[in-house]
């Protein structure tokens, strides 16, 4: 990427508008940006606080092609997995700004690619692996592997699709799972072996203009169906594990380049770093940097892309987010409960404002800090209790 003088205002376009695209885009602003917000449903919480919105699908390489030149963006920023990336490398190479870079989001956006990459030529410690096209050789791989095992689609986000096979009776269920759940247009699934890790971290990566990488402390995540429901700081960990996880993060980013953030996941056993997955930008766990630390993982973003100063950071002590569901499908028409969430000490609330709701849909989180990491998990997890969705029905 062509490094570009920290002149303000620039304008982002952010390809993707969720709840992270929110917080980025509040991160951006701050700084003088003008951020034009693009995701596939309307209304999204980006666009929300962005200064213009596009709604289009970002599979459609026409569509995006037209609505960078349209808006002719000094980065653009991927935020979600969906993406016509080969558009992206060719919107590159005519000098547009991809972020991390057109390549690492082509291979992060894949998990059939980032996990090539990882294990076959960098040589790090993955789970073992391989892939299925049809349930048929979902089953094949399933008994090849041994149960449990795990399978996810190539492409999805926050652990949509993603499913633990105790046994071959499973393996029709977790198939159909797998393409409810997925991104994109790949019917492609990843069987890997099951890994019986003690820790789950995230490990945010900074890589900033000049190739220095930097990195947040060890985040602790819990996920249920997949899907994370809170996270906490400090991990825990002894010092040689976190050395050896941010030696692998480095390897893994150093290949792919590029700037900006990546959340870069591990299994972490009785004796071993397994290297799990990559995104190439903040991070779904990482939203307890918001009440952890003075720079949250968006403001270590923006700043990396603009080439901005990083600081050491510093540390607020034991921090968790937790998160708030909606327990059914229809049109969002509110939230109770958000005084009592308050009343919790501590306690901070983050409500997305998705328009629409469906079972276990994330729509907002809870922070808290604590004297112990016990709690602060504690409070965050009982102020996320205390707040309901109201969702209505359709017309």
């Amino acid at each position: 990427m062509t490094p570009v003088p920290a002149l303000l205002p620039r304008t982002f376009l952010l390809l993707g508008s969720g709840e992270l695209g929110k917080e980025m885009a509040i991160a951006a602003q701050r700084l003088g940006v003008r951020v034009v917000a693009a995701d596939r449903y309307a209304g999204a919480p980006a666009m929300q606080v962005a200064h213009a919105f596009e709604v289009f699908p970002m599979l459609d390489g026409d569509a995006l092609e037209e609505v960078v030149r349209r808006h002719a963006p000094d980065f653009i920023v991927p935020e979600v997995e969906a993406i016509r990336t080969e558009k992206l490398r060719e919107l590159e190479a005519e000098g547009f700004a991809v972020i991390p870079n057109a390549e690492a989001t082509w291979m992060t956006m894949n998990r059939e690619a980032i996990r090539e990459l990882a294990s076959t030529e960098l040589g790090l410690r993955t789970a073992r692996f391989t892939f299925a096209e049809d349930p048929a050789s979902l089953l094949a791989a399933c008994d090849a592997l041994g149960y449990p095992c795990v399978v996810k689609p190539v492409m999805s986000s926050s652990g949509k699709g993603q499913s633990v096979v105790t046994g071959s009776s499973r393996v029709e269920a977790a198939w159909f799972e797998a393409q409810t759940g997925r991104r994109g247009d790949q019917n492609r699934v990843i069987v890997e072996e099951f890994i019986p890790f003690h820790t789950e971290i995230t490990l945010l990566t900074i890589r900033e203009r000049d190739g220095t990488t930097r990195f947040v402390e060890p985040i602790a995540h819990r996920q249920e169906q997949g899907d994370y429901r809170e996270s906490w700081m400090p991990a825990g960990l002894d010092p040689e594990i976190v050395e050896t996880a941010k030696s692998m993060a480095k390897t893994v980013t150093d290949r792919l380049g590029g700037t900006g953030i990546f959340g870069v996941e591990f299994f972490i056993t009785d004796d071993e770093v397994v290297f799990s997955e990559l995104s190439p930008r903040p991070h779904d766990t990482g939203m307890v940097t918001m009440i952890s630390q003075d720079l949250s993982q968006f403001d270590l973003h923006v700043r990396a892309i603009l080439g901005l100063p990083i600081p050491i950071l510093s540390y607020a002590g034991p921090s968790a987010s937790a998160v708030i569901l909606a327990d059914r499908e229809g049109p969002v028409e509110g939230y109770v409960g958000v005084e009592r969430a308050l009343e919790v000490e501590t306690a901070q609330l983050r409500i997305f404002g998705k328009p629409r709701a469906w079972p276990f849909r994330r729509m907002g989180i809870t922070l808290a800090r604590g004297a112990t990491v016990a709690e602060a998990r504690a409070r965050a997890l009982e102020a996320a209790s205390r707040v309901e969705v109201l969702v209505g029905a359709d017309p």
